[in-house]
């Protein structure tokens, strides 16, 4: 799912990104740390996992599962945006320059 993604949206975001004056590289990053992350909590994710665990009267149904995880999910998705901005704004030296080619 992630790599299609990147694939249908990786131009738009390129652009996108000069537009704003963003790397492209940064914001290209930041939405597949997005799309991994997104997978935590993706119903269809939940439900594979639930049924894969046997189904038996100790394990947890997707509600529970999902409630376990929504919480850290958040605290990811906060940590990995500040990560970003910080590596926009503050620290641009750790994000490579684009090189075309000729």
């Amino acid at each position: 799912m992630i790599p299609s993604s990147n694939v249908l949206f990786g131009n738009l975001q390129k652009i996108s990104a000069q537009q704003i004056g963003l790397s492209p590289i940064l914001t290209a990053g930041a939405n597949s740390s997005g799309g991994v992350m997104g997978k935590m909590i993706d119903a269809q994710s939940i439900v594979v996992a639930s049924v894969a665990t046997g189904g038996r009267e100790d394990s947890p149904d997707a509600g529970t599962v999902l409630r376990a995880v929504f919480w850290h999910s958040l605290a990811l998705a906060l940590l990995v945006g500040v990560l970003v901005m910080a590596q926009a704004y503050l620290f641009p030296w750790m994000i490579p320059p684009m090189v075309y080619p000729k």
